[in-house]
């Protein structure tokens, strides 16, 4: 663990250009606090925990990595995405998967992700995007009329102050793997979820979204499995259940799979995430498998 850290203290170091002095201080701090978990929390020795496989070229917590490993792990068929909440179009959790070739849909209330399609022709090739305010009553047909199919391979929610409401109004959509941000200062245990009001918005409050509870017993019913959570405590991982085996830690609740606020330092993401290029996959990845 202590060779790791030096190794990465030693980069930081390096980049303080590019990175500025409190993007150093935060990357340093992170990486610390990650390897300590994983040398030091029992959970993490089981290799099938997912926090274990960090990773970020577009994602903002790392969840490039976790989604890779999921889908090695159950495969994908189509690849298809869909991402509601995408942000400036350069950092979210489907620009990685489209620079390897994936195709999706985005949906945002800000035409900011415009502008990525706009600059890169493949990305446009590959991503059908739509402007408009989500919520639970009206995000079902918004899909619908973009054409997007009722099974595709990954879904991604963070619209802040309403995403569990607009996973709930996905119900007739069955993707394979899910991303949902969740609201880690709620605990693990508490099933607490802010009350459905249409265009409403985060208020940068601590009052948003739904704890990781409320979302688990919301995936099982939906026939999905909660398999993990990004190490910053702001996404959550869901497979669906015919999909798991034994591919995953059990047992597939909050409180095993919890992680809290890690979020000491957030600043401003530099301009090294916001790029994107059409990237070339090596073979003997998760092409198709929908058998797996």
């Amino acid at each position: 663990m202590l060779a790791g850290l030096r190794r990465w203290v030693g980069k930081c170091l390096m980049r303080l250009p590019s990175y500025g002095i409190a993007r150093a201080q935060y990357q340093a701090a992170l990486e610390t606090a990650w390897l300590m978990t994983i040398a030091l929390d029992p959970r993490c020795q089981d290799p099938r925990r997912l926090i274990r496989y960090r990773g970020s070229m577009n994602s903002q917590n790392d969840e490039d990595g976790i989604i890779h490993e999921i889908f090695r792990r159950v495969g994908a068929t189509g690849r298809v995405f869909v991402e509601i909440g995408v942000g400036d179009g350069f950092e979210n959790n489907t620009a990685f998967l489209a620079s390897m070739g994936w195709r999706g849909y985005w949906v945002d209330a800000s035409a900011e992700c415009l502008g990525a399609l706009e600059r890169h022709h493949l990305l446009r090739e590959r991503v059908k995007a739509k402007i408009a305010f989500v919520d639970g009553g009206n995000v079902g047909a918004i899909l619908g009329e973009m054409g997007v199919p009722r099974e595709f391979d990954f879904l991604s929610v963070d619209v802040d102050y309403g995403t569990y409401h607009v996973w709930k109004g996905l119900r007739e959509y069955r993707p394979r793997v899910a991303c949902i941000e969740y609201n880690a200062h709620a605990g693990p245990s508490c099933p607490w979820v802010v009350p459905e009001c249409s265009r409403t918005t985060w208020d940068s409050s601590r009052c948003y979204g739904a704890s990781l509870k409320a979302l688990e017993l919301l995936g099982d019913e939906m026939g999905y499995a909660l398999v993990g959570c990004d190490f910053c405590g702001v996404n959550s991982f869901f497979v669906r259940k015919d999909l798991l085996g034994d591919r995953f830690v059990e047992p597939f609740t909050s409180e095993n799979h919890y992680e809290p606020p890690r979020l000491f330092g957030n600043v401003c993401w530099p301009a090294f995430h916001r790029s994107w290029v059409s990237a070339g996959v090596a073979t003997g990845q998760f092409e198709t498998n929908a058998e797996r």
